[in-house]
Parts: structure tokens; C-alpha cells; sequence
């Protein structure tokens, strides 16, 4: 059985985590497929920011926008001596809990996804990176919605880095080791 090869990029908005985690994936030397997670919206702004991932992207990485099910995007693009970049949880999550149609997921069908993303992390053969942002270092947000939505993102970032064989915490571009090869 090979060793599961996962390694999580968690930090804050604009921290550098998606250029880390893309540097990663350029230098593991593999072919690789890029998860997209972001639903593009009618926002411009929003719009730019997906326009300026895809821009920084080598053309040759194969591109799979997931929508909700990132599980079936993992499997589906899974292979031995082949490396995966999800970018990113957060907004995954956001899409399940706070779709723009308006419709959540009931709690229940969301911690299905959750479990199937992890199921799908576990028994995944190739080599992984998972970007997700950190946002629970601030105060507790006002509104339920709010308040829900940062602590399903803690519990599900929790999750990830227990899975994971590296983590690391990205700050004003630099990055921090929170778990390495070797300590995990």
C-alpha cells in the first residue's frame, strides 16, 4: 500500500496559499489536474479573481470545475504517479451551505459530502494538495448563518489537516510548517 500524499494549505485571504500550493504542484514534477471549487457568479469582482487564477495556471494542467461534489471530482480525477490541487475548501463549502440560489444543503446531506470528500482523500493513490483558508482567528461573527458557516469551515479544516501528511500555514507569503512528512 503507498503511503497517502497529502499535503494542506490553509491561510488567510491573499496569504500567497494558492501560488504556495501552485508551486507545490508545478514541482512535484507530475501531470496535474486542477479542482476548481468557485461557482462563477455574476460578480465582476469575484469574476477577476477566478480570471486571475486561471491566467497564473500552466496551460498543459487539466482543469475540473467541481461544483458540490468534490468527492466524485477527487475520484474521478484520481491516479497513481499523479498530483491534485483543490482550490479551495472554503469556497466548496460556501457553495453547500451558502449556494446563490439561496437553497443550503440540509446539515445532514452536507456532512455526507464532507465524509465522501474525506473517503475520497484517504483512499486517493496519487498525491494531493488541498488549499483552504483559515478564518476563525478572528472574533465571533455576528448572524447564525455566519457563525455556522466559520465553524463548519474549522471543523472541516480539522478534519483535513488530521488527514494530511504535511500542513502548512500561509502568512505574507511565507510559509509556515505546521506538520511535516516526518511528524505526521
Amino acid at each position: 500500500m503507498t503511503p497517502r500524499d497529502l499535503t494542506f494549505v490553509l491561510g488567510g485571504a491573499r496569504s500567497g496559499k494558492s501560488v504556495h500550493a501552485e508551486r507545490l504542484a508545478t514541482g512535484s514534477a507530475l501531470p496535474v489536474t486542477y479542482i476548481a471549487t468557485a461557482r462563477v457568479a455574476d460578480d465582476a469582482e469575484f469574476s477577476a479573481r477566478i480570471a486571475h487564477h486561471r491566467e497564473r495556471r500552466p496551460a498543459h494542467w487539466q482543469l475540473v470545475e467541481a461544483g458540490g461534489d468534490l468527492a466524485g471530482a477527487v475520484t474521478q480525477s484520481d491516479a497513481p504517479g499523479h498530483c491534485i490541487l483543490i482550490d479551495c475548501l472554503t469556497l466548496w463549502l460556501a457553495g453547500l451551505l451558502c449556494p446563490p440560489e439561496g437553497d443550503a444543503l440540509p446539515i445532514d446531506r452536507y456532512h455526507a459530502q464532507v465524509a465522501a470528500l474525506e473517503t475520497a482523500l484517504v483512499n486517493a493513490k496519487g498525491k494531493l494538495i488541498v488549499v483552504s483558508n483559515e478564518i476563525g482567528l478572528g472574533v465571533v461573527p455576528l448572524g447564525a448563518a455566519t457563525r455556522l458557516y466559520v465553524d463548519e469551515l474549522g471543523r472541516l479544516n480539522q478534519r483535513i489537516a488530521a488527514l494530511s501528511t504535511q500542513a502548512t500555514m500561509m502568512v505574507a507569503g511565507l510559509p509556515l510548517a505546521l506538520k511535516t512528512a516526518s511528524r505526521a
